[in-house]
């Protein structure tokens, strides 16, 4: 019986993180300098959050990279996770088009779609359902080119699967560093990064901000740190909105 198809969105969850990394990371920053480390790792809470903000401040950011948190993010496309796999310093694991079928896929449709028209053998067509009725085509052919190959699993779904569109929706959990983390929200939180992606980067932010307030209180692109946008004359022209976007964060 083969699934029903659908449109989705992304769907983000902080899976993990390191327990107290505020204090992790004021303890690894104080080791470099204490005489005494017997109580090393007996940090105030509170005084640890101003310290790791400090740290921040100053540029001091290797003791940052001891604190870790995984996401699971479902509910995107093949597309945007080609993108977040450029950033190499990280893990990843992600559901498989080779060990998993994908006879009937959700999809993700861009939103710039919406209310535009295909011209199709000289008649206008709505472009969501053009777009919608290709998803569809592409999910026979799959399932009958699988068939074709013998439907053994494995073996038929490595070489079908080269008719799956980018759309196709995907599964990852990946790992980060909040240091790393720190990079890529100032990559893919500006507004000329891909908008699935910034939507994903948005609610990791959201998410790791409040598990981690010292470390991502004011993260965001990368024109919140340097004051100003770097991009020149590809700049989006929205600082100031993007500004009291994410410098209140």
């Amino acid at each position: 019986m083969e699934k029903t198809m659908e449109k989705t969105k992304a769907r983000v969850k902080l899976i993990r993180y390191t327990d107290v990394p505020g204090e992790l990371i004021a303890s690894a920053a104080r080791l470099c300098y204490a005489q005494d480390t017997e109580t090393i790792f007996d940090q105030d809470p509170g005084q640890a959050e101003k310290f790791v903000g400090l740290l921040r401040n100053m540029g001091h950011m290797s003791p940052i990279e001891h604190a870790v948190f995984t996401f699971y993010i479902e509910g995107v496309s093949r597309a945007m996770t080609h993108q977040l796999v450029r950033h190499r310093l990280a893990s990843y694991s992600q559901r498989s088009q080779r060990y998993v079928m994908h006879g009937g896929f959700d999809y993700i449709m861009p939103p710039q779609i919406k209310g535009k028209k295909v011209r199709e053998e000289g008649v206008d067509v709505d472009a969501e359902t053009y777009f919608k009725e290709t998803m569809e085509y592409l999910a026979k052919r799959y399932a009958r080119l699988n068939e074709a190959l013998g439907s053994k699993g494995e073996s038929s779904n490595e070489d079908a699967r080269y008719v799956l569109p980018n759309a196709c929706e995907t599964k990852i959990l990946m790992t980060m560093n909040a240091r790393v983390l720190l990079h890529f929200f100032e990559e893919r939180l500006c507004l000329r990064a891909q908008w699935e992606i910034r939507g994903v980067a948005d609610q990791m932010l959201m998410l790791a901000r409040e598990a981690c307030p010292s470390v991502f209180n004011g993260a965001g692109p990368k024109c919140i740190r340097l004051g100003k946008c770097p991009e020149k004359k590809m700049t989006c022209g929205e600082f100031e909105k993007i500004k009291k976007r994410y410098a209140k964060l």
